[in-house]
């Protein structure tokens, strides 16, 4: 199962952005745009297998965020960041002593965000690695990043549930990723029991990426147990 953000932030364009690039990084990401919105997701997703970190804005429609670090810190040791336009100390220190993890000040870059995020994940004993978002192998490359698939040069178009597929075999090229994680991650994890849609879409993802699909060499089946994409080269 991928890591969950629940992500809190008002500016449509900026949680679009941060949603997408978070997506590509793996993590399945719940998105908010004001207090309301992230209490019943939270409350939701506490029901299922929770929230394993909360990105959490300020100044919010309905109130300040402020108010949902306290209420998420009395149930929860969930990692939380504050990203803020807010500048002066005072209401960072105050929210540090209210139990933020860490607090950052907008605009920043991606790259930060993310190391960010790995260190309050690290802080609670999850270990993560940058993830894998460019692939290439045997004319095929795939970049997440761009959402762009090419073979031999030529750009390939897929559906989003095939890219969605192909990306998540990506993160793990050269690993086997069981059906169970595969349908959980790519479709949710109701579906953890339809294996019918991976024999479909990995038949059709096979008709646009194999010279022959029916002897795949890039998409490879480990029989019971899931598939794996062809390691790439050193």
């Amino acid at each position: 199962m991928s890591l969950s953000v629940l992500l809190v932030e008002d500016d449509r364009e900026l949680r679009a952005t941060l949603r997408e690039a978070l997506t590509v990084e793996g993590y399945t990401v719940l998105a908010a745009a004001s207090l309301a919105d992230a209490r019943a997701l939270w409350a939701h997703a506490a029901e299922h297998d929770g929230i394993d970190l909360v990105l959490l804005d300020l100044g919010l429609p309905d109130g300040d965020g402020e108010e949902l670090l306290a209420v998420l810190r009395l149930k929860r040791s969930t990692p939380i960041i504050v990203i803020s336009a807010r500048h002066s100390d005072d209401p960072k220190i105050r929210l540090l002593d209210a139990g933020a993890d860490d607090y950052l000040i907008k605009p920043f870059s991606l790259g930060e965000l993310l190391a960010r995020m790995r260190v309050a994940l690290r802080h609670r004993g999850t270990m993560l690695q940058p993830a894998v978002t460019r692939y290439e192998h045997d004319g095929l490359v795939v970049d997440l990043a761009a959402h762009r698939v090419s073979l031999a040069g030529t750009d390939l178009h897929l559906t989003p549930t095939e890219f969605k597929l192909l990306a998540r075999l990506v993160r793990s090229a050269g690993q086997v990723v069981t059906h169970r994680q595969l349908l959980a991650d790519v479709w949710g994890a109701e579906f953890t029991d339809h294996t019918h849609y991976l024999r479909l879409y990995m038949g059709q993802l096979r008709a646009k990426l194999e010279a022959e699909p029916a002897d795949p060499r890039r998409l490879l089946t480990e029989p019971g147990v899931g598939y794996r994409l062809a390691e790439a080269a050193a």
